[in-house]
């Protein structure tokens, strides 16, 4: 992996706030991969901030400004044509479809089943989960990892004990690896 190396993050690794923190603050400065997604995305995302996470309206808009400031290079535009020619579940053709326009090599979901490798084989995308992924990203800049945990911990007023224990219901593989080579116990 590579520092320009694009990643379409999937709307269910966006809602979890510890997880989307974290994977956000590995697109930041400096950054270990280039976080995509778009307005199908975003939408899905606000959506469920509303309806299953039961979040104001104005909760959800407030993430969606936020992302737009901070990330304002990680929103997909033109893939709407593609969608309707994707072959993988239909549900998700639109996550493929910015996949694709954004040249990304990644999707980083947890609906692995919705995105078969032979499908997004040929176009030069592999699906991930959130755990993989982080491990990878580990794997490719452990100290930059490290100090991106250790620096969301401290802004949080946690431990990273205790920020590592609220990711561990979203990334427990990742989790567990990470503890393992820090010699961490939670």
């Amino acid at each position: 992996m590579r520092a320009d190396y694009a990643a379409v993050l999937d709307a269910r690794v966006l809602l979890p706030m510890p997880l989307a923190d974290t994977l956000l603050r590995m697109a930041e400065t400096p950054r270990l991969y280039l976080p995509k997604w778009s307005d199908h995305i975003m939408s899905e995302v606000t959506r469920n901030l509303i309806e299953q996470w039961k979040k104001t309206p104005e909760q959800a808009r407030h993430r969606e400004r936020a992302l737009r400031m901070y990330f304002p290079e990680a929103w997909v535009e033109g893939y709407e044509p593609f969608i309707d020619v994707m072959k993988n579940h239909p549900k998700d053709r639109h996550v493929l479809a910015a996949a694709v326009q954004a040249n990304a090599e990644l999707i980083v979901t947890y609906n692995l089943k919705d995105f078969p490798a032979d499908i997004l084989q040929p176009l030069g995308i592999e699906p991930q989960g959130p755990s993989k992924f982080l491990r990878n990203l580990y794997d490719l800049e452990p100290g930059i990892v490290t100090h991106k945990l250790d620096q969301q911990a401290q802004n949080l007023n946690l431990s990273l004990g205790q920020l590592l224990q609220r990711l561990q219901s979203n990334v427990p593989g990742f989790v567990s690896f990470f503890c393992q080579k820090q010699g961490i116990e939670l």
